[in-house]
């Protein structure tokens, strides 16, 4: 059966490709196509050891039976974040190439009945590590980013005590001070709002397969991705870890 296989963020610099297809046996699992991938690309195998895989957009386990054309993405740490929005049904979970408006989006989201709005923006700095940076560049698998930024949304409205959320993030070439990543929550108390607004963005960096390269005048490089949760760290799965979650098929 044919696989499409796509390669995001360090992994497809190092594939030096970003979408092949694969030819493996019906029934073949990720485990079996992961094995395929170190076998034929072998500079591939220490990084595929952090990474976690989604198959039709959703978050993948080893142990995921594969089927005829499904799509199989290999997404390394993410270092959370179309020309014209991409946005989920109450339009405040956008992935976009122009600059964010983040006046528009708080405008958007506050209402009477809120007695607090925190907001977090991600901005580029100048330097990393004492090197000088000249831009940033971001890339992401963006129908799925949307997908789990939506997810966090609902599971923010549902864990803290807070109307409403909105989430942006840029994709493309940002330049120094400007903003990659927007995250805004209303509610009707500050605590509940400062705390929905920092799990939301720390979840997203873990979580939400966007990532960032870095451009420096000696050079340019992936930026280390903060660790995937270990349930959705696709292969690791050996004796004694934690099972991961399976994507519905």
């Amino acid at each position: 059966m044919r696989i499409r296989l796509l390669f995001f963020g360090i992994l497809k610099d190092l594939a030096g490709r970003s979408i092949d297809t694969l030819e493996l046996p019906e029934g073949a699992t990720v485990r079996e196509l992961l094995a395929k991938c170190e076998s034929e690309i072998p500079r591939l195998k220490d990084l595929l050891a952090r990474s976690a895989i989604a198959v039709n957009k959703d978050y993948a386990c080893a142990e995921t039976e594969l089927k005829e054309n499904d799509e199989v993405a290999l997404l390394p740490p993410v270092s959370g974040g179309l020309e014209s929005a991409t946005a989920s049904g109450n339009g405040h979970v956008r992935i976009l190439r122009e600059v964010i408006d983040t006046a528009g989006v708080l405008a958007n989201v506050k209402r009477g009945e809120d007695g607090a709005v925190v907001l977090f923006e991600g901005i580029v700095r100048n330097q990393t590590r004492g090197r000088c940076t000249l831009y940033l560049e971001y890339e992401a698998y963006e129908e799925m980013a949307v997908k789990e930024m939506e997810t966090l949304s609902r599971n923010a409205l549902a864990q803290f005590a807070i109307r409403d959320v909105a989430m942006v993030h840029r994709l493309g070439r940002l330049e120094v001070g400007e903003t990659s990543v927007l995250v805004v929550v209303s509610s009707a108390h500050r605590a509940a709002a400062f705390e929905a607004c920092r799990w939301l963005i720390d979840t997203l960096k873990r979580t939400v397969p966007i990532w960032k390269k870095e451009y420096f005048k000696d050079g340019a490089l992936w930026a280390d991705g903060e660790p995937f949760p270990e349930e959705i760290a696709a292969n690791r799965d050996g004796p004694g870890s934690p099972k991961p979650r399976c994507a519905s098929k």
